[in-house]
């Protein structure tokens, strides 16, 4: 593919942008300052605009490691978002998959396929997402059945959908959930007298955080991971 259609279709910029780009110095191609807008790019090749590099043009899917402090918000005027931590061209048009709490920590999936998007959200799907919780106070053996039984929540109609709670440790627990209502692991906790002190997210269905990511780094996904979310 041309080296000008290959930025325009990767970054949303015209062809004309893209040449004004290339005259300024600011396209480089494995390490190297370019300004033939006919030069052939391959999927091997490593492409930067004006010092971000450029993926391939195509969906993309990514996984953040979400840090304190940050909110999932595509703008914030007191946080730092999820988006900002993304050095990628156009990164405020992308979405966010689900939310975490500004004081939750863990995995976020990021995606510019909306479709795809609304799979890792919808119950319909059964998306099961898997918490670490840490809690203020012991937690009991029958919060186990309560959990798989369903809960009442102030405010809410329904019970929550069965949830798999696996106890660790007298304050520690694993949570699976294949729902997200507002707050909703704190919330179950607090139905049974307990409180989180830290949440944090693991996996949603069969993508695990990348124990290499930092908080604040991400990474691309892998076509398994893009293709286990059905």
């Amino acid at each position: 593919m041309r080296l000008d259609k290959y930025l325009a279709q990767s970054t949303g910029f015209s062809r004309k942008e893209v040449r004004r780009f290339m005259k300024a110095g600011e396209v480089v191609v494995n390490d190297l300052e370019i300004k033939d807008p006919a030069l052939h790019i391959s999927d091997e090749d490593d492409v930067y605009l004006s010092g971000y590099p450029v993926e391939a043009p195509g969906e993309k899917y990514l996984m953040l490691h979400k840090p304190l402090g940050c909110v999932c918000s595509n703008d914030d005027s007191t946080h730092p978002t999820v988006l900002s931590l993304l050095d990628l061209p156009r990164a405020e048009e992308l979405t966010i998959c689900g939310r975490l709490d500004v004081d939750t920590t863990g995995l976020v999936l990021i995606t510019s396929n909306g479709k795809w998007a609304h799979k890792v959200t919808s119950p319909k799907h059964k998306t099961g997402k898997r918490y670490q919780v840490t809690t203020a106070d012991p937690i009991p053996q029958d919060a186990i059945t309560k959990f798989a039984k369903g809960l009442m929540l102030i405010n809410e109609k329904e019970r929550t959908k069965p949830a798999e709670l696996t106890i660790i440790g007298e304050y520690e627990a694993e949570v699976v959930l294949t729902e997200g209502r507002y707050h909703q692991v704190k919330r179950m906790f607090a139905a049974i007298g307990n409180k989180v002190e830290e949440l944090h997210r693991v996996s949603i269905g069969a993508i695990s955080l990348d124990e290499d990511l930092e908080p604040g780094e991400f990474r691309f996904l892998t076509d398994e991971e893009i293709n286990s979310i059905q």
